[in-house]
């Protein structure tokens, strides 16, 4: 099956082919594509759940946290002396005045203890009698729920309950127990209900994104928020999935839901997050990628169309001349040996080879008269390299205006050409790979000095290095392309002066040399593509890729240059070598070896 659509194919004209070609090149793309993006919404699902988890883990532990303490306070309630001995004697008094005395003091020591508390809303304490005393909102704990409330005090004996009301109340109970001493009695003195202002804990607690909602269930009731800003039918999909995380469909609006059951409460943490504007810019991606794959695929297909035209309509005017040719009375040549597969193919290349072969007997000669024009083309090159300007002339030259500057008592001039001299003979001779760190930055003055002459004050240069410094080795002409990337980027942008300076320093075996100028910096993301060579800079000197490598390559993959900017404020090139002296020769040879 293989080897008759292997000969189908090869049998197919070249137009036929490529657009074959095309066509599942484009469509194998597209299916990659498709599976890399399945992988990928896969894998950011996950790592969103994994995000979001720690956040509700964080966000449960501070909420819980809060609660404790609200228990230790129902317990420092409950077992306060004053508190005890107050609703002891209301049971021995038979005196309504008194009793009310009694009361009132009651209502101040809960006020007392209600009142440095920011997350109470309420605190309500119910004698053996029925009578209530209110410390905080007297509407924080509903009449209606009041008996629910004692009963559930009862059932747990003296220990902290925790009642969600209906409307988003959450309330500490507890039984306040006689007690005489260290020991505790079982005689019932009344009931403490603290209401708990959860909304606040939670605001205070868990920072809130846009758009996200975090909900807390005890299993039936809705604990946080009082008010649902989604649908209940969402929020119950939410709490009941089988997954703990996953993409909810609203009426308007899809959710990505995640959820954490807590050991301690029991109570169920849903962090509901709008999945439509948080991945709008991902389904916007993927559209666009969808419609321009499309428009790739039209324009490919277009293209492979005029390409195979444009292949196969030469050929055929090629094998009407040849065809034309070989009517011709020309001396009979040899033919040459042809690949078997190709001359037996019955498509345009294959037809093309076995007229070719009868052809070539007929071509030698425009074969030798082509050969003479190539010697005569290359004998031309070789003279006119021969007349390039030999650049001793050109150093004889300078030297020549130099002088001529001096008679002239032009001493700007002069110091410009003497710079440009000495710049060219760095520049040109390459012979010395590594030259010393001073005879670099003698290269860097002689280029400031013609630039200077250029932005005059603009250009504010100072080299702070330690003389001691001045032997270590250095690939050459790796300062000044980092001087001039600094002009060209940092001073010519800017109206007022622009500071650049060399500095160097030595830690233990490294010498640190950086490149600093106060120009317009450049952004985290340009570093970012900027090392990743997806930037083109418009300089044509030596780049900064080739620093790098050059500095790896003499001393190794543990050295080479970093580039530091912060927008608006400065940029710095710091190069990284080791602490090598001596002389030129030993050094070289070191490296080398």
């Amino acid at each position: 099956m293989l080897a008759r659509f292997k000969s189908a194919y090869i049998n197919l004209g070249i137009h036929r082919q490529m657009l074959l070609l095309i066509s599942a090149l484009m469509l194998g793309s597209f299916a990659s594509y498709l599976l890399v993006l399945n992988m990928v919404y896969n894998t950011y699902d996950n790592q969103m759940y994994e995000k979001t988890s720690e956040l509700l883990n964080m966000s449960s532990f501070e909420i819980e946290n809060q609660l404790k303490d609200m228990e230790n306070l129902s317990f420092r309630v409950v077992t306060d002396e004053q508190l005890q001995r107050y609703l002891f004697q209301l049971q021995q008094e038979t005196s309504i005045y008194e009793k009310n005395v009694i009361r009132k003091k009651i209502t101040n020591r809960l006020v007392a203890f209600a009142g440095s508390e920011k997350f109470v809303y309420s605190m309500l304490a119910v004698d053996r009698e029925g009578e209530l005393m209110f410390a905080g909102n007297r509407e924080g704990v509903p009449a209606g729920m009041r008996p629910e409330l004692i009963r559930l005090a009862q059932q747990h004996s003296g220990s902290n309950a925790w009642y969600a009301g209906d409307k988003g109340e959450l309330i500490a109970v507890r039984q306040f127990k006689q007690f005489s001493g260290s020991t505790f009695t079982l005689h019932d003195l009344g009931t403490i209900m603290i209401r708990v202002r959860i909304d606040r804990i939670v605001q205070e607690q868990v920072e809130s994104s846009s758009g996200s909602q975090l909900i807390i269930s005890d299993g039936g009731k809705i604990l946080y928020p009082e008010q649902l800003p989604l649908g209940r039918t969402i929020i119950d999909e939410g709490l009941g999935g089988s997954k703990p995380y996953g993409v909810i469909a609203g009426n308007s609006e899809s959710y990505f839901s995640a959820r954490i059951q807590s050991p301690y409460t029991g109570w169920t943490y849903l962090h509901m997050t709008p999945f439509d504007s948080m991945f709008q810019r991902v389904i916007w991606i993927k559209q666009l990628v969808t419609f321009v794959f499309i428009g790739i695929f039209l324009l490919a297909l277009l293209l492979g169309t005029k390409l195979s035209r444009s292949i196969t309509h030469p050929m055929e005017r090629l094998l009407q001349k040849m065809r034309t040719v070989e009517t011709g009375n020309l001396d009979q040549l040899g033919e040459l040996p042809a690949d078997p597969a190709t001359t037996r193919a019955q498509n345009e290349v294959g037809l093309l080879h076995r007229t070719f072969n009868r052809m070539l007997r007929r071509i030698r000669e425009l074969i030798d008269e082509n050969y003479a024009k190539q010697l005569v083309i290359r004998e031309t090159e070789l003279k006119a390299l021969q007349a390039q300007i030999d650049p001793h002339f050109l150093y004889n030259t300078l030297e020549s205006i130099n002088w001529m500057a001096k008679m002239n008592k032009q001493p700007e001039i002069s110091r410009m050409v003497e710079a440009l001299g000495f710049l060219l003979r760095s520049s040109v001779n390459m012979t010395d790979k590594v030259i010393r760190l001073e005879d670099e930055l003698d290269i860097v003055r002689s280029y400031v000095t013609i630039q200077r002459m250029r932005f005059e004050e603009r250009l504010n240069f100072t080299i702070e290095v330690p003389p001691e410094l001045g032997d270590t080795l250095i690939p050459k002409l790796t300062l000044q392309p980092l001087v001039e990337n600094a002009i060209h980027y940092a001073l010519e942008p800017k109206i007022e002066a622009c500071h650049i300076r060399i500095r160097a320093w030595r830690e233990q075996d490294e010498v640190h040399i950086v490149v600093e100028d106060d120009g317009p910096g450049m952004t985290a993301e340009f570093l970012e593509r900027l090392h990743q060579g997806q930037i083109q800079t418009r300089g044509k000197g030596i780049g900064l890729t080739n620093i790098m490598e050059r500095i790896r390559l003499t001393f190794g993959s543990d050295y080479g240059l970093q580039i530091q900017s912060e927008p608006d404020v400065c940029t710095a090139f710091h190069i990284r070598i080791p602490y090598n002296k001596g002389e030129l020769y030993d050094v070289q040879s070191a490296v080398g070896g």
